[in-house]
């Protein structure tokens, strides 16, 4: 405890101290010489090419792997606090990836996201997703509908995570450690090995412990949200001549103790709540393990006149164990005396979660060069997912009847494309893009309950059929006009529609693809010599058959439905300047949507249950369904859900230097995301997540390769909701303090 107060007493007093902030390592100049310099270029790859980000006529901010520390971007969900427009709301087993509202996560299989998240050019399932950085390049995120190069399931944007790749130049690398609040501890690092001129090798790894932000006073003494978790990769380069072959391996093993929530204030479930929210009364034991094997290879040959050729192949297999107490227990903690209304067999709700998720994918492209008239990129995509859900619930005590959910889900996803552009003059470009998706899905699964007990005896019964299948396709596409008014502005504006597909929730309940048509105008910019640079967006998007998760009554299960239409616009500026050692960067984002109304199940008033049960039919026996008629209300004619009006974020840090090769650089970023509806019935006391705004801060000592940090992050000690899955919330991170020490070489 003395040592851990030490560690934390000291990090404080370095991070308040701090009034601006150290750029990152790809930020700082090495000596004095390069104080003047202007923020660096930053190179992306989303559109397959190698391209400088203000020179590419999207919308996007990207960040790269040195500045992630600096804006305390640590994992998926910490973006929302670097980039405007994004919010990421914690649902347990997924996260609401969303970007201009767009993108939420259900907790069927069957709906596609409307973000897509790439590693090294991999689309990702969403489970998973929120394992920590390491040893990145960068990350990219595309805001507005990838209706040609991406394709599918990106109707809000793309993610792409972009790790370090092998270099033939030399013997490099990094290693890091640090220690936190909370006992955390971690250490990663990365070796570069160039084998020859021709080939080389890239290790790197991770590994990180951190006590769990709650008490669970219950009788089991879980720790959710605690942290032990390990990832290690390994990249191969192979480049002789003009061919290139890069492949990277991946594992990752994390276990959190299970995840920490507590039932909504002001439901049914909340029985007699604890002023304090960082404690827990679980009635029930509760794990989270979860594995993932990623996997690409990207072969390049390079023609003669700059065609390149290229594939890239991937194989991801995702899995996820969970235990947990799915109603949050009862904070009185005593399960015999639940609240009033609710019987002691529904005082514990346990469920038994596995949740696997394999994936190969492939994609062929044809690319031209760019330094004629014209240049064009032709593609091919193959995508197949397995998905299985196995879910064991019980309730009452830990060995009443159980209730077995089965889903299984195979899908295929098909496409071909094209973009061309065309310089009308030279510095007007005409871009014409477009794509053919075909998507095809087919489920197996049931509901089956009381195979333990003496009613339906030792099969127990099965109550829903899961099976269903589903087949759509869509054109979609992309005509933008790029005017490079000079060298330092660039002028666009496009139209381009996106496309997410339907599904299946059963063999009788089918929903429909999700289109959006996009507009948008955007304005690039830099002065003062390059050293402050601009990009300014407006964009409408108008969708139809907009997807949305809903209680699906045929079978009691998580199901979509489709919404009629809904449109969303807004504005987005983002600003980076260098001025001698004073640099300064941020966003800001205002959005506004509208959706139609909709009939639909309130979730929230349901009485609690260890399994939904499909709609009572005249046929159905007595305990195998539930009459939802008066449950059954019209919602939405609102806001888009998980979508706040204004987001922004700002960074201001300044380099100091003490000698030649020595400097302090400090730091601080303060984020704001709005607040956000999160059910279409608008309840504002329990759909409602209030706005928050977060600081931290860091200070950093650098001399030479090294470097020793201080950081302190929700420096203010912010308390809020950081999300919402069924009746129950989850909480955003206490204040942490810490101190680095990292070397590179």
């Amino acid at each position: 405890m003395r040592t851990r107060d030490l560690v934390r007493l000291s990090a404080a007093a370095l991070a308040m101290g701090a009034s601006m902030a150290a750029p990152a390592w790809g930020q700082v100049a090495t000596s004095r010489e390069g104080e003047k310099a202007a923020p660096p270029d930053i190179i992306v790859t989303a559109q397959r090419r190698e391209e400088n980000l203000q020179d590419v006529p999207i919308a996007a901010t990207a960040i790269t792997g040195d500045q992630l520390e600096d804006k305390a971007v640590r994992t998926l969900a910490d973006l929302q606090f670097a980039a405007p427009s994004v919010s990421i709301t914690d649902q347990g087993l997924t996260q609401s990836v969303n970007l201009r509202g767009i993108g939420i996560a259900s907790g069927s299989p069957a709906v596609a996201n409307g973000v897509a998240t790439y590693i090294d050019g991999i689309f990702q399932p969403p489970i998973l997703t929120s394992s920590s950085f390491y040893d990145i390049a960068s990350i990219e995120v595309l805001r507005g509908p990838q209706g040609t190069l991406v394709g599918s399931n990106s109707t809000g944007g793309a993610i792409f995570i972009n790790t370090q790749n092998p270099s033939t130049d030399r013997v490099k690398g990094y290693a890091k450690g640090y220690y936190g609040s909370y006992n955390a501890v971690g250490a990663e690092g990365a070796l570069n090995l160039p084998v020859s001129d021709i080939l080389a090798v890239r290790v790197a790894g991770t590994t990180r412990w951190r006590d769990s932000y709650y008490t669970d006073i219950g009788p089991f003494h879980n720790t959710p949200d605690s942290l032990d978790e390990q990832a290690g990769r390994i990249g191969v380069l192979f480049q002789p001549d003009n061919f290139r072959a890069l492949a990277k391996v991946e594992w990752i093993d994390k276990n959190t103790g299970g995840y920490a929530y507590r039932p909504i204030e002001g439901t049914d479930f909340d029985g007699d709540r604890q002023d304090d929210f960082r404690e827990l009364t679980y009635n029930a034991p509760t794990l989270n393990h979860e594995r993932a094997f990623n996997s690409s290879l990207e072969l390049r040959y390079e023609l003669e006149g700059g065609i390149v050729l290229r594939s890239l192949t991937g194989y991801t297999n995702k899995r996820i164990n969970n235990l947990y107490d799915s109603d949050g227990a009862f904070t009185n903690v005593d399960t015999s005396t639940p609240p009033d209304g609710i019987p002691d067999v529904f005082a514990s709700q346990v469920q038994d979660q596995f949740v696997r998720e394999r994936e190969w994918t492939q994609e062929v492209n044809i690319i031209s060069p760019t330094d004629g008239r014209f240049n064009w990129i032709l593609g091919g995509y193959y995508q197949k997912n397995k998905i299985d859900v196995i879910i064991d619930g019980r309730s009452g005590d830990i060995v009443g009847d159980p209730t077995k959910i089965r889903n299984y889900q195979d899908k295929l996803t098909l496409g071909v494309f094209a973009q061309l552009g065309y310089k009308i003059m030279p510095n007007l470009e005409l871009q014409v893009g477009a794509r053919y998706s075909h998507y095809k899905v087919d489920s197996t699964g049931y509901v089956n309950i009381g195979s333990e007990g003496p009613v339906f005896g030792p099969d127990g019964l099965n109550v829903a059929d899961l099976a269903g299948s589903h087949e759509d396709g869509r054109m979609t596409g992309k005509v933008a006009l790029n005017w490079n008014v000079n060298d330092d502005h660039l002028l666009y504006v496009f139209a381009a529609r996106g496309y997410k597909p339907g599904g299946a929730n059963n063999a009788t309940s089918e929903f429909g693809p999700e289109t959006v048509m996009d507009y948008e105008f955007g304005w690039k910019g830099a002065f003062l010599d390059n050293h402050i640079r601009t990009q300014l967006g407006a964009f409408y998007m108008d969708y139809s058959d907009f997807q949305f998760d809903a209680l699906d009554i045929t079978t009691g299960q998580s199901g979509v439905t489709n919404i009629a239409s809904a449109n969303i616009k807004g504005l987005e500026f983002q600003m980076q300047a260098k001025i001698d050692g004073l640099s300064v960067d941020g966003g800001v984002a205002y959005v506004d949507s509208s959706l139609d109304e909709i009939t639909l199940v309130d979730v929230r008033n349901l009485p609690p249950a260890p399994v939904r049960l499909p709609q009572c039919l005249p046929s159905s026996p007595p305990g195998t369904c539930f009459d939802y008629t008066d449950y059954i209300g019209v919602g939405g004619g609102g806001p888009n859900l998980f979508s706040p009006k204004w987001s922004y974020n700002v960074g201001i840090q300044y380099e100091a230097w003490v000698k030649e090769d020595v400097s302090i650089m400090p730091r601080l970023n303060y984020a704001y995301v709005g607040p956000r509806w999160t059910n279409l019935f608008y309840n504002p006391q329990l759909d409602y997540l209030e706005g928050r705004g977060l600081l931290s801060a860091q200070v950093t000592l650098r001399y030479k390769d090294w470097e020793l940090e201080g950081y302190a992050t929700n420096l203010t000690n912010k308390k809020y909701v950081s999300g919402q899955s069924g009746n129950n919330e989850f909480y955003g991170a206490p204040r942490e303090f810490g101190v680095r020490a990292s070397v590179r070489f």
